[in-house]
């Protein structure tokens, strides 16, 4: 750039020996090729075009209004990407946006729509996104004050007869991706737990297994699966927390590969219910039990 009088240094050429004194006037001439080069542009439009690409036919729309979207995940999907050639609940829901319209080239150099909560990816179910700013950051402070309720159908080994209020504290194994689950701590533990809530109730018992409702009070990562793994009754189908028995004769008998955690329902602050069926694995393994001998 100093070669071609790109950079000048008080309207001459500079050659990059200077030192600057105060009140020295720097000129820098760019090029639109290297301007648009240095924004990002050509990158922004390359992201544009292979989101655009995506097939969004995949994704299930339950609620959508200007500033929200709500999807019910399958289970085996990502809820964001691991690494950078993921496809992720994010990415397909951007693909959506942008193939019926609502999120232009121009929109997307300024604000990219995004997901607000997160489920495990083997966890179907419902997952909030903000189409706008707006809805963005309404939604991600609904869920931080916990005005927006979280409800999960799961299916749980041994029977559960009693609404039950459980409180226990967590600490993360980042290294193996995995939870522990305690009901009391030390003081001196206490920098290493976070504190939980989960609530359940139970909606049917059948021949040594429970349905249960279960209302997500805090949102930490697993603490539904090992929360309820922690009183003895793990979620069928789940490959960190579960039995091993139990989850080898359901992934015989019904092709369960994956935890029966489904999160069905969610009420807004306003009081609106948005509301997700659970997959075609969750309702196979339930008459499963309910037709069998154990």
């Amino acid at each position: 750039m100093l070669r071609k009088k790109n950079i000048t240094l008080n309207d001459r050429k500079a050659d990059g020996t200077e030192k600057l004194n105060a009140g020295d006037l720097v000129k820098l001439f760019l090029s639109d090729e290297t301007f648009e080069k240095f924004s990002g542009k050509d990158e922004t439009n390359s992201g544009y075009m292979k989101l655009k690409s995506i097939d969004s036919g995949r994704l299930q729309v339950v609620y959508e209004d200007d500033d929200v979207i709500i999807i019910n995940k399958p289970s085996g999907m990502l809820s964001q990407k691991a690494v950078p050639e993921d496809i992720s609940a994010n990415e397909y829901i951007l693909s959506y946006l942008i193939r019926k319209g609502a999120l232009s080239e121009e929109q997307f150099k300024t604000f990219k729509p995004s997901i607000c909560n997160r489920l495990d990816r083997n966890t179907s179910g419902l997952l909030i996104a903000g189409k706008t700013l707006k809805g963005l950051q309404t939604m991600a402070e609904a869920l931080k004050k916990r005005t927006v309720q979280k409800y999960y159908r799961c299916i749980v080994k041994g029977e559960l007869r009693e609404k039950t209020h459980l409180k226990g504290y967590l600490s993360k194994d980042e290294q193996n991706n995995k939870v522990k689950v305690v009901s009391h701590i030390r003081p001196e533990e206490k920098a290493d737990y976070l504190p939980i809530e989960t609530e359940y109730r139970p909606v049917a018992v059948s021949n040594g297994y429970t349905e249960l409702e279960v209302h997500l009070i805090t949102g930490r990562s697993h603490q539904i699966r090992a929360h309820l793994a922690s009183i003895g009754h793990p979620i069928v189908g789940d490959g960190k927390y579960g039995d091993l028995r139990t989850n080898e004769r359901f992934r015989k008998e019904v092709h369960v590969r994956s935890q029966l955690l489904h999160a069905y329902r969610i009420v807004l602050e306003d009081g609106r219910e948005v509301i997700a069926p659970s997959g075609r694995e969750f309702e196979d393994a339930w008459d499963y039990i309910q037709t069998s001998s154990f």
